[in-house]
């Protein structure tokens, strides 16, 4: 999964608008979709359906939605940093809420970014282009 996208995302018009932003703004990086929270801790941890995929191997960047079925975004981040394996894992909240609360509990959960879904395509795309610059570009993660 190196160098791919794991989009965490359970609204199928968001999902498709996000990969075609993506897109848009010529992100050739693979991108790997979990419906839900426990589908995408399943392709974080080589489990359930993803149990055959050999070496344990991570996305470049974790884009994850706040509300999702099974577990939510929070308990799904939670996971993700109660694990060495994904501790340092970049993962960046993508959600509508604007609530203070979501924000609160993301940072505090270790999010390392929290951006809020703009309605507009054309905003959608800008943020999408950043999201590029920063995490896939420049970022310089530690090395494991």
């Amino acid at each position: 999964m190196k160098n791919t996208i794991l989009l965490v995302e359970d609204n199928p018009d968001d999902e498709e608008l996000i990969i075609r932003s993506l897109k848009e703004g010529n992100i050739l990086n693979r991108v790997t979709v979990a419906r839900d929270g426990e589908e995408a801790l399943d392709c974080l941890f080589a489990r359930g359906p993803h149990a055959g995929r050999g070496d344990f191997d991570l996305p470049s960047v974790v884009l994850l939605d706040l509300q999702l079925p099974k577990l939510n975004g929070i308990e799904v981040l939670a996971r993700i940093r109660a694990d060495k394996r994904t501790r340092r894992l970049p993962v960046v909240i993508l959600t509508s809420s604007d609530e203070e609360r979501d924000r609160l509990d993301s940072y505090d959960g270790g999010a390392n970014s929290y951006v809020r879904k703009p309605v507009d395509f054309e905003q959608f795309a800008k943020a999408v282009k950043q999201l590029k610059l920063y995490w896939l570009l420049l970022n310089s993660p530690p090395e494991d």
